[in-house]
């Protein structure tokens, strides 16, 4: 009964959202309210704009976008300040067809969908208000009422300017039914949505030969021309085309660059001058942000074409490339599992990470740079701190190919290549490696892939394996350290016991002889090598874990084992290293002994409790990585 109820809350609410008036009383509206009279660019970019921006790294995010769109930040960036922002500002960006150049699931559709979702919730909120003239199959706005003559009046008295001309239509119902008494028009409040053809529409080419312009601009009803005695009495006319229906919202034009030339040249006065040609009428005005699609190689072949010249100049092209993020790529394959029946399967750690660096990796272009790899560059371009580089080389590497990102593998790919995974393995758990075998046998079912290509894409998977078998590693050590966490502390102490000695140039006290000894340079050494302090370094390092002691000590908190995350890397690494020989023994003897066997059980249920493993992938882990260890 609670969804019944929420349904119908949801009624009362959206009909307390209702009203009707006079033209008189909506113009109290607007004096209170001058938002409600913005255009339809202004209105999306508002839109966006309330939903909050925040600043990361440098780069504006949208939260408007956030769950639907994935490492795309730099791209919206450009778009909301570039067309939206400029646009709303009645700048002449407004005139142009906004076109969305990108790869096959790059996530154009998804955006152009985000888009019209949103504006059908804006327009039930206060600050994406719309007011029509009532019965205008068009939802045209009742500013158009304002004859031409007083239009610089009404901008001196409102602050608003008037753009459009009054419909054929309403021109008629001006007349014949209000005798011209503009203030008695009856105006309403209207609700986007692109269920009830109301200020969003979507057009998709079909046959050239079939398709009627019609399907753009609407049609005679020649069954009313007998009772109105004209084709060219508005009343005889069908305003249910995509632009009519379209008008103070959006239109979404699918595949734009495929359509027959007939319908592109509606386009061109529409962007340019605000209106279109229908029927035996004057132009027609309407107020619509367009939309439309394609790929490069669509594109490409569209401006070879000297006839499209003058559309060209008309379009504003924002290239949408894939996502060049791993930890991005992650959430579009959750957010795609999350919506599939499959979402209840278990997929260990790490899996769709691996998935994601192969995809990311088929993505990137070459560095020009020597020394840096692939590998790095996808780190760098992950966020994740690489020795020697910093954000100016993340910026010059991005600056070395325009064109990165509109290639590779796409999510829908990886994608089927995990669900075939699940359906083809029996236990409801599947792993890294499952998801690896699987990429690598689909590569020989892409009909787009050539032998050439599939020798790179292969190559990238032994990559992305590699990277899994040192996080495996990593995995497994952390849980086997979690076993002996006692002996982590001891020895943190000890390293910590040595590092003070000789940063103040003192003497230890041998616990047993009460001898003084020098700071054992050995052992601090053994653990700072395991993450890659120098000898040259080694000063600094333990100068900067000093400070870090006094500093918690200042504070009246304790220094222990997490507080210095790579020193604890350190230590866990250090005793992972001593530890080798244990884990090997525990990890692949067929008839562990009692020992080994509650040890393998601890192990286990750390990376079940800890690690988000069942026992199913965990097994599956220990086992993989205690064959890495015997190799």
């Amino acid at each position: 009964m609670d969804i019944l109820k929420k349904i119908a809350r949801f009624r009362e609410e959206e009909h307390k959202l209702k009203w009707e008036g006079t033209f008189a009383e909506y113009l109290e509206i607007v004096k209170e309210q001058p938002w409600v009279a913005q255009s339809a660019h202004s209105r999306v970019y508002n839109m966006i704009r309330d939903a909050g921006i925040e600043e990361v790294n440098g780069t504006r995010k949208y939260n408007f976008f956030s769950g639907q769109l994935f490492g795309l930040e730099e791209s919206l960036e450009r778009l909301v300040e570039e067309y939206f922002h400029p646009a709303a500002k009645r700048l002449d960006v407004r005139k142009r067809i906004l076109l969305l150049m990108g790869p096959v699931s790059g996530g154009k559709s998804t955006l152009v969908s985000a888009l019209k979702r949103g504006l059908e919730l804006y327009s039930l909120k206060d600050t994406g208000a719309i007011y029509a003239i009532k019965g205008c199959p068009m939802h045209e706005d009742p500013l158009h009422l304002i004859p031409q003559n007083l239009r610089q009046d009404f901008f001196d008295e409102y602050g608003i300017r008037i753009e459009g001309n009054l419909s054929p239509l309403n021109l008629m119902r001006l007349e014949q039914d209000y005798g011209n008494r503009i203030e008695d028009v009856i105006v309403e409040r209207v609700f986007l949505s692109e269920d009830k053809r109301v200020g969003i529409g979507t057009f998709s080419p079909s046959d050239p030969k079939s398709q009627d312009i019609a399907d753009l601009t609407g049609s005679i009803d020649f069954s009313t021309i007998a009772e109105f005695g004209s084709e060219s009495d508005p009343r005889a006319y069908r305003f249910d085309g995509e632009l009519n229906k379209a008008n103070r919202g959006m239109m979404e034009f699918q595949e734009m660059l495929k359509c027959d030339e007939k319908f592109l040249w509606h386009l061109l006065s529409l962007t340019q001058e605000g209106n279109f040609k229908a029927g035996r009428f004057a132009l027609i005005s309407a107020d619509e942000l367009i939309v439309a699609h394609t790929n490069e190689t669509e594109y490409k072949s569209f401006i070879a074409n000297k006839k499209n010249e003058a559309l060209h100049s008309r379009i504003i092209v924002m290239p949408i490339p894939y996502n060049l993020k791993v930890t991005e790529e992650e959430k579009i394959y959750e957010k795609m599992i999350n919506e599939s029946d499959v979402h209840n399967v278990h997929i260990a750690p790490h899996t769709l990470k691996v998935a994601a660096m192969f995809s990311i990796l088929t993505r990137m272009k070459d560095p020009k740079k020597g020394d840096i790899d692939l590998i790095k560059k996808m780190r760098l371009y992950d966020g994740e701190n690489v020795e020697g580089f910093n954000s100016a080389d993340i910026n010059e590497l991005k600056k070395e190919h325009q064109d990165e990102g509109m290639s590779g593998i796409d999510p829908r790919y990886v994608i089927n290549r995990i669900s075939s995974t699940i359906i083809r393995k029996e236990n409801p758990s599947i792993n890294a490696l499952d998801v690896l075998r699987s990429l690598k046998e689909g590569l020989d079912q892409h009909p787009s892939i050539t032998a050439e290509l599939r020798e790179r894409y292969l190559n990238f998977i032994s990559l992305a394996r590699k990277e899994y078998d040192a996080i495996a590693k990593n995995e497994v050590q952390k849980a086997f350290v979690y076993s002996y966490e006692e002996s982590a502390k001891t020895l943190m102490d000890n390293y910590l016991d040595n590092v003070e000695a000789y940063c103040n140039k003192s003497r230890l006290r041998d616990p047993l002889t009460g001898e003084e000894i020098s700071p054992d340079e050995k052992l601090m050494r053994s653990i700072e090598e395991q993450i890659g302090i120098s000898e040259n370094a080694k000063k600094a390092f333990r100068e900067e874990i000093l400070i870090r002691i006094s500093a918690y000590a200042r504070k009246g908190k304790r220094f222990d084992y997490n507080s210095h995350d790579r020193l604890r890397e350190a230590i866990q690494k250090k005793l992972f290293a001593d530890l080798k020989d244990v884990v090997k023994i525990t990890t692949s003897s067929k008839t562990p002994d009692e020992s080994q066997l509650k040890k393998v059980n601890e192990v286990v249920a750390r990376l079940i409790e800890e690690h988000g493993y069942n026992s199913t992938s965990a097994n599956e882990l220990l086992q993989y990585v205690g064959s890495l260890l015997n190799r």
